[in-house]
């Protein structure tokens, strides 16, 4: 089958592999009807991803229809159309069955590795390095679901893949963003980053309630398009964003804000996003956490930080001192998909909302290469990329 795979920093091809095949009885193989590239992803493109070996594919945003079945797995059929979370998770352990999906004990095989790294191991993923289990991702024509009783979701006739492929993802990650900041009537949000994860959670914001959505970035697509949605826009290279968010609530701050940018904050937004860049350049630093500073300043007293931006290792200069005496509120996590998607399902089949408004590129897998560049440089007004194997 045709795939892509990573090969190093900036390297990305679309090449065959070997088809994947049944490796266990509650294995599930898809065909794929649609993937997509995810800012996660560029992490990788990136090179700031540890764990990658050369060959390995990519993706984790999926979905498809359902052409094998392991023989212990009653939940899916052959003809099965699904969405296919990001998470991978076992349904049965600790975590899984408190709804904590993404804390599952028993998906990863490689624990240790992320044990080492980060205190104990997240749920496997796909696509996303051995240290998170070395799973295949769904870049690609076919894809191996494990515990494919558990994770993914049916789609219902009518729904046309692009309104229901990001439920892989983006959307339940930007609506648990958004939920983490527990919104009440007439409350002020703010949104650093309006890529995809942004949009999902600038359009949840207001869905949970939120009066007034304030959303920060540099690119005009992007900005444009948190504007379409009803929200009071920034742009952080022409403006100074603690002096306008304070001014915009009457200098109390916003009631929430949501860091939806992470590890890769642009370096010339301030002195200190431009000694973060040198730091990691350097090996002194493993990311660059001026979103997090930024939004930490920008809370009002007693507020609730939101952090879905990915962050890998050790952070510098986080003004921890800041948070405690102002009692800030931290709500941080890789999305537990498998807990949001039958009511995130029903609010796209009720018309709530319809996720595809994000998807400015659909190409072909054998595009995808080149579109890896055209979305980390922000090119051709590119906001999200859609690949259809």
């Amino acid at each position: 089958m045709k795939a892509l795979t990573w090969h190093g920093k900036s390297d990305i091809r679309c090449e065959s592999v070997p088809d994947p095949r049944i490796e266990h009885g509650r294995d599930a193989i898809i065909k794929v009807t649609a993937c997509a590239i995810c800012g996660s992803d560029l992490h990788i493109y990136d090179g700031i991803m540890p764990g990658m070996e050369s060959g390995d594919v990519m993706g984790h945003e999926t979905m498809g229809e359902v052409v094998e079945v392991g023989k212990d797995n009653t939940k899916l059929k052959v003809g099965d159309r699904v969405v296919v979370p990001f998470t991978i998770s076992c349904g049965e352990c600790f975590f899984c069955k408190r709804g904590y999906f993404s804390g599952c004990e028993r998906s990863n095989p490689n624990r240790e590795a992320a044990t080492k790294l980060w205190g104990n191991s997240p749920a496997g993923l796909f696509g996303y390095s051995h240290i998170l289990g070395g799973y295949a991702g769904g870049q690609a024509e076919y894809l191996r679901v494990p515990y494919a009783d558990v994770g993914p979701i049916k789609v219902p006739d009518g729904l046309t893949d692009e309104q229901v492929l990001f439920l892989s993802d983006i959307f339940p990650t930007g609506f648990m963003a958004a939920e983490y900041c527990d919104i009440q009537p007439g409350e002020t949000i703010a949104i650093w980053g309006c890529g995809p994860v942004g949009q999902m959670a600038i359009k949840s914001a207001f869905i949970l309630g939120a009066e007034r959505v304030i959303a920060i970035d540099t690119v005009p697509e992007r900005l444009a398009l948190a504007r379409a949605s009803g929200a009071i826009t920034l742009d952080f290279m022409e403006e100074d964003i603690y002096e306008r968010v304070l001014d915009l609530t009457h200098g109390r701050g916003a009631d929430a804000c949501i860091d939806a940018v992470g590890t890769e904050a642009e370096s010339m937004a301030s002195t200190d996003s431009m000694v973060d860049r040198v730091k990691t350049a350097l090996y002194l630093g493993t990311d660059r956490p001026h979103v997090l500073r930024q939004a930490i300043h920008c809370c009002r007293n007693f507020g609730t930080v939101s952090i879905v931006g990915v962050y890998g290792g050790l952070l510098d200069k986080v003004p921890m001192g800041a948070a405690i005496n102002r009692g800030l509120r931290f709500r941080m996590a890789q999305t537990p998909v498998q807990h949001y998607l039958p009511q995130l399902l029903d609010r796209i089949v009720n018309g709530e909302i319809d996720p595809s408004f994000v998807i400015t590129h659909t190409a072909r897998l054998e595009d995808g290469p080149d579109l890896y560049k055209t979305f980390r440089d922000k090119q051709d007004g590119c906001i999200k990329v859609v690949l259809k194997p």
